[in-house]
């Protein structure tokens, strides 16, 4: 692997995790979601840092150079971000249908009772 690739994996992987440190000391994002893209900051540096076990990794696995390995884990961890993302929201789509459902019924006791 090239030295330029290996700085900008380092570089890139640093400035992520700057990025997220910064957005949770402003309270943009909660911890628990921040964590998958702790998790891919990681991956990220260690293949920079070593790559020698990703280079053989990427030789088993049939990649012709590491370029192409890394824009592979790119990604994989982009779809795993996506997939993580989609669950939140899905989850966050039943909470708020649960919460519309009991305020309607709340408004309904309140409307008999008022009459």
């Amino acid at each position: 692997m090239s030295f330029n690739l290996r700085l900008g994996i380092i570089v890139t992987s640093i400035l992520l995790l700057f990025i997220i440190f910064i957005i949770l000391k402003k309270g943009r994002m909660p911890i628990k979601y921040s964590l998958i893209w702790f998790f891919s900051s990681i991956l990220i540096l260690l293949v920079g840092l070593t790559p020698q076990i990703f280079i053989n990794f990427s030789k088993k696995l049939g990649f012709v150079t590491m370029s192409n390995m890394v824009v592979g884990i790119f990604i994989i961890i982009l779809l795993l971000i996506t997939i993580s993302l989609t669950v939140i929201v899905s989850g966050q789509k039943k909470k708020t249908t649960l919460l519309i459902q009991e305020i309607s019924l709340l408004k309904e006791k309140v409307n008999k009772n008022e009459k």
